[in-house]
């Protein structure tokens, strides 16, 4: 491991030295690539300088208690000795971490997909409950939400909804959102105030660019049509609504959020690119099963992740046995706190996976 950051550190040096050349900024791919590169490495080289310092430390304080003898001096080389074993110790961690390897998605934007499942309109509504959730908590990360499409149910639920979220590192952190999600609740639909169960699935898609997926023009069939329902002026009065048939797969993309057919085709296409690309990754995933069993990943769509109990207002995540007693903030976007532990568990056991090879 050490070999490796001495390495990192040599090539971070490297490239400050290149961002300095001043042909640099006259080649704006080259600046870009490089600035990535500094961005990566700069958490690395910090807390391994911060180890280096630290170990330098403790032979500094050691040195000290053997050559000094007024008491108090040993007493502060004492306290210097502890305090840096500990935090050695705690860089040693950070610093597995910061070696783990990167998910090659983790900086892409992100098309989510919540779907009502069992439940009817119980379901619907709490469908559309949780895309306001992802709202809330995308628009406190300062990243911008894109509604691709969306199917009502008429009494304020969504059927189906799906929406693109752009901003640094957002499938990083939302990716661990895909599964089942569960509600537990007393419906407003209910008179006899019974409990009762309801589903949604969530995907979480990163978003494909072009050159991570190939769509031939011959796989594709293209309808356009007039866009349904209560769109305002002009929506229903013009073909701009598009379809797009995907034959190889079968998969069915409409799009009629726009006013204008060439942006509905757009949005359907990168919507298609991602849900390929999403086959893609499940595929690889399935084949990496037994790797990955001790993971948390990116979860299988028909697990069941997340409880959300009205009654008691509490929320469980069911892969890391995390309950929480505040169900008001979390739907209300506070999902901080849950997705720091699905990483946090999802570390341990790459780091556990890691020692184990």
């Amino acid at each position: 491991m050490f070999d490796r950051l001495e390495d990192l550190l040599i090539r971070y040096e490297e490239i400050m030295g290149e961002l300095q050349e001043p042909d640099v900024a006259n080649d704006p791919e080259r600046f870009r690539k490089l600035m990535k590169e500094q961005s990566d490495l700069t958490p690395i080289v910090e807390a391994y300088k911060e180890y280096k310092q630290c170990k330098q430390n403790i032979e500094d304080s050691l040195v000290m208690l053997d050559e000094e003898s007024d008491e108090e001096m040993r007493e502060m080389a004492k306290e210097e000795l502890n305090d840096s074993k500990a935090r050695v110790e705690e860089l040693e961690q950070e610093l597995k971490i910061l070696l783990l390897p990167k998910d090659p998605n983790d900086e892409k934007n992100v098309i989510v997909e919540i779907r009502a499942g069992a439940g009817g309109d119980e379901a619907a509504l709490f469908a559309a409950e949780v895309y306001r959730m992802y709202v809330h908590y995308s628009e406190g990360r300062r990243w911008k939400i894109e509604m691709i499409s969306l199917n009502e149910n008429g009494i304020g639920g969504f059927k189906e909804c799906v929406f693109m979220i752009t901003g640094q590192g957002a499938y990083s952190r939302l990716k661990y959102e895909s599964g089942v999600h569960r509600v537990q609740r007393v419906p407003e639909t209910e008179s006899g105030g019974r409990i009762h169960t309801s589903t949604i699935t969530v995907a979480i898609m990163p978003e494909a660019e072009e050159v991570d997926v190939v769509i031939e023009d011959k796989d594709v069939r293209i309808d356009v049509m007039r866009a349904s329902g209560n769109g305002g002026q002009c929506v229903n009065t013009t073909d701009s609504a598009v379809r797009l048939t995907h034959y190889p797969t079968g998969i069915v993309i409409y799009s009629q959020t726009e006013k204008s057919q060439l942006q509905n085709k757009e949005k359907a296409f990168r919507l298609l690119r991602s849900k390929l690309y999403d086959l893609e990754l499940e595929k690889q995933q399935a084949s990496e099963a037994e790797a990955r069993r001790s993971q948390i990943g990116t979860g299988d769509r028909s697990e069941k992740i997340r409880t959300y109990n009205f009654p008691q207002g509490r929320v469980t995540d069911h892969r890391i046995k995390l309950t929480l007693h505040k169900l008001d903030t979390i739907l209300n976007g506070d999902l901080e706190e849950v997705i720091d532990s699905l990483i946090a568990a999802d570390q341990s056991a790459k780091l556990a996976n890691m020692n184990e090879g």
